[in-house]
């Protein structure tokens, strides 16, 4: 799948024949290149996923029930996240439990989509576009990070100015490689860039974006309002700083600031929502700390070394 909207492998992972069935259904009516795939419970899922690592025909998204007999969703997770190339696949985990300690389970886990069941067509669309997009960016982002890995852990110190969301996204990536554990890394720096943005230089409300995600319109209205008088001139900061073994950014915006303090941990009441699980992820399960300040203009965020590495 690459991001001009080429061939895409979808494995369907379900105990019920009648939710492949559906699935299979949505997918094939949206009339896309879709390359659909489907395994009945976790086990054959797992021997499916294993066959294809590494290969042209390694999946480029899983939609993963949670209770299966055999091997369930949460033991597939298990296994995808130790697994060097799997653990970059994105999962939409399909469940019907959705308290806080059980999202978290899942998305520390590596499930960073999620549906909850029973839902509903176009919310099932909006989530697999909203995966499939992130992994379009991760594989082109990765050949980029190839090239500069070496030298950024050399970095002490480093400051970027960026106004666009693929200027966010490549700075994340060069970035990213300066810490540790680089994809972790990566996936809380670019979500702290991006919601910089969006919501701080551009102002897009979380029920803007919301409508936008559903009807694929969420870049369009970034790019649009890029070109606006009030917003043209506007730019957003990152700076790294390595002190020791505690590695750490600095986000700024040049926003009117934003109520941080409910996106800080993963509530159970926006599970079904198409976005607003950046910050959380950000602070549970990329850094070690996270803070924001000035309003919510301004966010820090570290690691460290220990952490980092006791994680691996």
């Amino acid at each position: 799948m690459n991001e001009s909207g080429g061939e895409a492998r979808v494995l369907i992972v379900d105990d019920e024949p009648m939710n492949l069935a559906i699935i299979s259904q949505y997918l094939e009516d949206t009339g896309r290149d879709y390359i659909l795939d489907t395994a009945e419970d976790g086990m054959i899922a797992w021997e499916k996923l294993a066959e294809s690592a590494g290969t042209p025909n390694e999946y480029d998204v899983v939609l993963l029930d949670r209770m299966m007999p055999r091997m369930d969703g949460m033991e597939v997770l298990h296994l995808l996240s130790k697994h060097e190339t799997l653990r970059n696949v994105p999962v939409i985990f399909q469940t019907a439990k959705s308290s806080k300690e059980d999202i978290l389970e899942g998305m520390s886990a590596g499930a960073f989509y999620y549906l909850t069941k029973p839902f509903e067509e176009d919310m099932l669309l909006s989530v697999v576009n909203r995966a499939l997009r992130d992994r379009a960016i991760f594989k082109r982002l990765s050949k980029c990070r190839e090239n500069t890995e070496r030298m950024m852990v050399l970095l002490d110190s480093a400051e970027f100015h960026f106004k666009t969301l693929n200027e966010a996204r490549n700075i994340a990536s060069m970035l990213s490689n300066a810490f540790p554990v680089p994809d972790r890394a990566f996936m809380g720096i670019k979500e702290l860039m991006i919601n910089a943005v969006e919501h701080g230089n551009l102002e897009i409300s979380y029920d803007d974006k919301s409508h936008l995600n559903l009807t694929q319109g969420w870049e369009d209205e970034v790019h649009r309002r890029q070109e606006l008088p009030e917003y043209r001139d506007r730019f957003a900061t990152v700076s790294y700083q390595r002190e020791d073994n505690c590695f750490s950014i600095t986000v700024r915006d040049g926003g009117a600031g934003f109520d941080w303090e409910r996106f800080m941990e993963f509530d159970a009441s926006r599970v079904l929502d198409n976005h607003g699980r950046g910050i959380a992820i950000a602070k549970n399960l990329a850094f070690s700390e996270l803070e924001y300040s000035d309003g919510g203009r301004t966010v820090r965020a570290s690691f460290t070394c220990e952490e980092s590495e006791s994680d691996e």
